[in-house]
């Protein structure tokens, strides 16, 4: 069996008790609500990826603050031409702060819409199941990590933004 890996990075965003989120265009026309985000180019740094997604899904400029976590899943998709793949993909999930641009539609992309919910509302959308990881990983981010990006400038610190590369 064939096998594919993506990796991926994605935003949680949150400000008024309001999530930021896209609205993602399956193959089959099928539309949930997911975290902005979406793949790595070969080279990209993930810092860099959430940071190019996010304004292509949304029109927002972001600075990620956190890394939250990473989840990692395994699946077998049908191919086209009969038979399957060994699917993994890999998603980091940073923590993320609006930082400028306006909140616009992505057009010709994987999303078609981007809007804010309230936090209390979001258990009610068609949603994929990586918007209740990233939501639960924000709620549970070590106190340690609250308390650091209180102490530094405007509230957030600050991550590293290249790769090791040695």
């Amino acid at each position: 069996m064939p096998k594919q890996l993506r990796v991926a990075a994605y935003a949680v965003c949150v400000r008024d008790a309001q999530m930021l989120l896209a609205r993602w265009v399956a193959g089959d026309g099928t539309r949930r609500w997911t975290l902005p985000g979406g793949g790595m180019d070969h080279g990209e740094d993930p810092y860099d990826t959430v940071v190019r997604e996010v304004d292509e899904e949304t029109g927002y400029a972001v600075e990620p603050v956190a890394l939250l976590g990473i989840d990692s899943q395994l699946r077998t998709h049908p191919r086209r031409m009969g038979g399957a793949t060994d699917f993994h993909g890999l998603r980091i999930v940073y923590e993320a702060r609006i930082t400028g641009g306006d909140l616009r539609h992505e057009t010709d992309g994987s999303t078609d819409m981007a809007a804010w919910y309230p936090l209390d509302e979001v258990p009610s959308l068609e949603r994929v199941g990586l918007v209740d990881i990233g939501l639960g990983l924000w709620r549970e981010r070590p106190a340690l990590g609250r308390a650091a990006r209180a102490g530094s400038d405007h509230g957030h610190g600050s991550l590293p933004r290249k790769m090791n590369t040695e």
